[in-house]
Formats: C-alpha cells, structure tokens, sequence
C-alpha cells in the first residue's frame, strides 16, 4: 500500500473513530450532560467573539458572560475520570491527526516545461531576514558554486537600484532570498524586464515560496531552479501601483500595526482596534454591484485563499489572473443579515476591486505596514512573471489538487484509498478551485 492509499485510508478512518469514541463515552456518562457541555462551549465562544467587536460595559458583559459558560462547560469534562477524559483528548489528536492526513494525500508535484539553464543569474539576498537563514544556510557559497552571482543586501541599499543594476550589467535572470517584501519588489523588475525569477525561502514564513510550490525547508536546494528547473508563469496583482505577491490587508490588523503601541502590547492593541470606534471604515462594491461601507477586515490577496480545514491558508492556485476578497466581520457590517448561525466572512473573486475612505488607510501589504491614500485600486497581471522552480521540489501549491466542495473530498479520499483512483493532480483553471462563496 502506498503512501498516499495509507493517508487516505487514515484521513477516512481517523474522524470515523473519533465519532464512535464520542458516541460511546457520550452514552457512558450522562448523554445530557456532554450535550450541555458541547452547547456551552458553542455559546462561549460566541458571546467571547460578540465582546471582543464591543466597548465599554456591553464589552465586560459579554466577554464575563462568555467566561461562565466556558467554566460551566469545562466543569462538565470528566476531571476525575481518566479513562473517559484521555478519550476526550483522543478525539481531539484524531480529528487533527485526519486533517493532517488529508493534506498529505493530496499533496501533488506538478509537472514544470522544461526551461533553459540561465548563462548570468544573479541572487540577491538579505542576512536578516529570517532570523538570519541566507548565514546559516552558507547561501552566498552555495550560489557561487552553481554559478550564480551573490549580491548581498546591506542595511540602507536601495534594492531596486540594486537588481536593476545587476541587469544592465548582464544578468539574465534573478533570484530573492528574503521576506516576501524582498519578493515582491524583485518580482515586480523581473517581470517588468521579462526575467525569469526564483523564489528563495529565506524569510519568517515563506507565504509565496509556499504556494509557488517551493519546499520551504530546503533553502539551498531552491538554488537549483536556475540549474535544471522548470518554469512556470503566475500572477502579478498590484495596490495603486504597488506590487504585492501575496495579500493586502486593511481593517482591524493594518490599523493595529500602524500605531506606535502595537510593537510593546502587540495583543492588547489588537483587541483594543477590534472594538475601536477610531476603525478607519471603508467603503466597497459587492459583486452584485451594491455600494457597502462599513468597519471590517478586509483581505485581498493574490488569487483566493483556501479558508477550510484541509489546506487553510494556501492558495490552491496563483494564475487564474484573479483577486480573492475576503471580508470579516459582524454579517450586519459586510451586507448581510444578522441570523444565527451565519458566517462571520465572505469571499469571492475578480479581476478588479476597489476601496473607498474619506482619509489615508492603514494596509499591510506583505506584511509590511504603510499608509495608502484612497481610492485603492487593485488589479492584476496575468501570468505576468516567469518563475524557475527547482526540480526537486512540488511546484505547486499544497491544496492545488484539494477539492474545493467536502463531499467532493470525501469521495476523492475513499477513492485513492480503496486504489481505484491516480495520484491527484493540480485543479484545471475554472474548475473547482475558481468557485467562491459571493456575497449579497
């Protein structure tokens, strides 16, 4: 049995323990008691979100409201029976152990045209990034011995002077071993010089290394993208002219960034902006045409992101030449109507959008904090940059070939681990993963 039959069989096999597990210790002790227990948590974590989005007293209250449920709820775990408390704690391990089994069944490798080996690339790469990994990882030496040319970035250079130099003076190709700032701004010239460009995964968290399919734990071998690699060609999108490789965000986190306390109490100055009236509120165009304005979080990215389970927090894909929305907040403030239970966010996808303020709004872009003047204005470059990506890693995204729709899911996993179906492969453009949940 392979690999991937064995994480689908788990992925399949885990949660189905997990529910017979619940059932029998639910019916072992007290059925009405678990089932209050579970209806106490629900209503904990509720009335705690619904104080956090408020001020003052209506605040206190809610968020004390919250803390007696969850003390109600966690006096109805059986503390003093071991037996049945480690089977709560079993479901929990085999609920996560099957999301994490999922991912590995469906991780593909995406096979990349072939591209010829650059005779001049250069390699431009920042000692401080990621707690200093481009050191560590000797990536100077290691760039040197494949032929590629180092250029390190020291404090005060100017990095689009600097990659544009190494052009004119004959490079015919650039990597960036940094943050995904570093990223974008070598991007945005290779693209605009038509380059190829490799991501090294040298930064803290790697987003865009992650979702060009770059393995993110092997740092030199990312150097092979300008020796045997294969290429692929993905989006561009841009803010008022900026470019960015992976999100925008305005609302609760941007303006929490954006003000000088935040680097001392970094928590205590998120909750303090998520209930904030001085929220910078914005007003936007729903996909249905309808003008909205309102005080919420918005994430605009780099095609859509993955909100489920299995593969959260990756793009299945970055060439569909579209912007993925998100909105978070109370439904009441980005359009809907207020009924439980409703989602707190809404996302959908398209090719422009457009943020309207009566001021400067704060935006993270990149990670970056910065102060945009209004209207924003986002579009994108379709397949506008040429990237090399080694050999040797998936080049592709971890959810690329995860289906969008949890039936289709479950079907995909029985399949692969009865070995009745092929090794997955990365979704077509305009199949499953160009479907959003659109907003009234």
């Amino acid at each position: 049995m392979t690999r991937r039959r064995l994480a689908a069989a788990a992925a399949i096999a885990l949660p189905a323990a997990a529910l017979v597990l619940a059932t029998a210790i639910t019916f072992a002790r007290e059925p009405g008691l678990r089932l209050v227990g579970v209806a106490l948590l629900a209503v904990a974590l509720t009335v705690g979100w619904r104080g956090l989005l408020r001020t003052g007293a209506a605040r206190v209250a809610h968020l004390a409201a919250a803390a007696v449920a969850l003390a109600a709820a966690a006096a109805l775990l059986p503390w003093g029976e071991p037996l049945l408390l480690a089977a709560d704690v079993l479901i929990l391990l085999a609920l996560a152990g099957a999301v994490a089994a999922a991912d590995a069944a469906f991780r593909v490798r995406a096979p990349l045209p072939p591209a010829a080996r650059p005779r001049r690339p250069a390699l431009v790469w920042n000692p401080r990034s990621g707690d200093g990994a481009a050191g560590r990882h000797r990536l100077a030496e290691e760039a040197s011995a494949r032929g590629i040319a180092a250029i390190e970035l020291r404090p005060g250079d100017d990095l689009r002077r600097i990659v544009l130099d190494a052009l004119d003076g004959g490079a015919d190709a650039v990597a960036a071993a940094g943050g995904d700032g570093t990223q974008a701004i070598v991007a945005e010239i290779a693209a605009e010089r038509g380059v190829p460009f490799a991501c090294v995964p040298a930064g803290t968290r790697n987003h865009f290394a992650l979702d060009l399919g770059v393995d993110r734990d092997d740092v030199v071998g990312a150097l092979d993208a300008f020796v045997d690699g294969g290429e692929r060609r993905v989006d561009l999108p841009l803010v008022n002219g900026r470019t960015f490789v992976n999100n925008v965000s305005l609302g609760v986190y941007a303006d929490a960034v954006a003000r000088r306390e935040y680097r001392g109490a970094k928590l205590r100055t998120l909750l303090a902006t998520l209930s904030d009236g001085r929220r910078t509120a914005i007003g936007w165009t729903s996909p249905h045409g309808r003008r909205r304005r309102g005080r919420v979080a918005v994430l605009v990215s780099n095609n859509r992101y993955r909100l489920g389970m299995v593969g959260g927090g990756t793009r299945p894909r970055i060439d569909e030449g579209l912007l993925g929305i998100t909105l978070l907040g109370p439904p009441s403030a980005i359009g809907g109507r207020v009924r439980f239970p409703r989602r707190a966010w809404r996302q959908w996808s398209a090719r422009t959008f457009e943020v309207r303020a009566s001021g400067p709004v704060p935006a993270g872009i990149d990670g970056e904090s910065v102060l945009l003047d209004p209207p924003l204005r986002f579009s994108v470059r379709p397949r506008a940059l040429h990237v090399r990506v080694a050999r040797g890693h998936p080049g592709a995204s971890p959810s690329a070939a995860i289906p969008d729709r949890v039936p289709d899911l479950v079907r995909a996993l029985a399949r692969m681990a009865a070995g009745r179906q092929d090794p997955p492969t990365p979704v077509a453009a305009g199949g499953a993963s160009a479907r959003s949940s659109v907003p009234a």
